[in-house]
């Protein structure tokens, strides 16, 4: 597996390359952040939680890599503008941008979801993903190459009856990252184009959905979701996202553009669960 092992004086398969996570204070993000790094890459980690992205850029320093932390609002397009030009006059260039940021608000019903939960999920979980792309997409294209990742899930290849939402919204980032891949490709600026779909992964995404219309909000356990419906039987760790987009962001993945990683323990091999003990 890319990543692994003990690397010494090796070369990292990132060596040289600059990248961009959204969302990188925790879960996911944290450890795409820290794998890439590892990889060799420089990495420029955002966030609206600054304690956990300077407590994560200071782990991969403390390492012998090169990360940093800016705070940001993936919705805010202003700091768009600003957070690419500071990458413009620090590196010159953009090779991976993984936009992770994102939220999941669930419903037990969609009629009992209200307006601002339905826009605010939309516009971190699609309008942020837009919005990296129209704003590092010039940048990236300064060096004829590159590697998009967007962060979908599960959910956005089949419905969820609570998190009707949250499903809308991984599934247009999964149709948005196959119209990007064909923009790109038809434009020749061989920068590459693809989502990632995990399925149950053990993140503090799984503390925080909050079933709008009920006493209080629900804490949602990873564990007890993956041993009802994960076929391996378990949840999945975010190291094993990381590592998937790891293989996205290097040369090892050069002739994948516009498809779909699904990383979910089995959950979309077929119907079933496992049989009541």
């Amino acid at each position: 597996m890319l990543g692994a092992g003990v690397r010494g004086p090796m070369r990292g398969v990132l060596d040289g390359k600059v990248a961009l996570v959204t969302g990188a204070a925790s879960g996911i993000g944290a450890a795409c952040a820290q794998l890439l790094a590892g990889e060799g890459a420089s990495v420029i980690a955002t966030d609206v939680d600054d304690t956990g992205g300077q407590d994560l850029a200071r782990r991969i320093a403390d390492s012998g890599h090169v990360a940093s932390f800016r705070h940001q609002d993936v919705t805010d397009e202003n700091g768009w503008h600003e957070l690419v030009a500071e990458l413009d006059r620090q590196y010159g260039r953009l090779d991976i941008l993984v936009s992770n940021a994102g939220i999941g608000i669930g419903a037990p019903s969609i009629v009992e979801m209200s307006l601002a939960d339905w826009r605010r999920q939309t516009a971190i979980n699609l309008d942020g993903v837009f919005l990296s792309v129209k704003h590092c997409l010039p940048l990236m294209r300064k060096t004829g190459a590159g590697s998009i990742i967007m962060m979908s899930s599960v959910a956005g290849l089949r419905g969820s009856s609570y998190l009707s939402g949250y499903s809308a919204t991984k599934g247009a980032v999964r149709l948005f990252a196959k119209s990007i891949a064909m923009e790109c490709a038809q434009a020749g600026d061989g920068i590459r184009v693809n989502s990632v779909h995990p399925g149950f992964i053990d993140t503090p995404v799984w503390g925080k959905i909050a079933n709008q219309g009920q006493a209080g909000d629900v804490t949602v356990s990873a564990d007890e979701a993956a041993r009802a419906a994960v076929p391996l039987g378990r949840a999945g760790q975010p190291e094993e996202i990381a590592a998937g987009v790891l293989f996205l962001a290097s040369d090892a993945s050069s002739y994948m553009t516009g498809s779909e990683l699904i990383i979910d323990g089995g959950i979309m091999t077929g119907g079933g669960t496992r049989p009541p003990q």
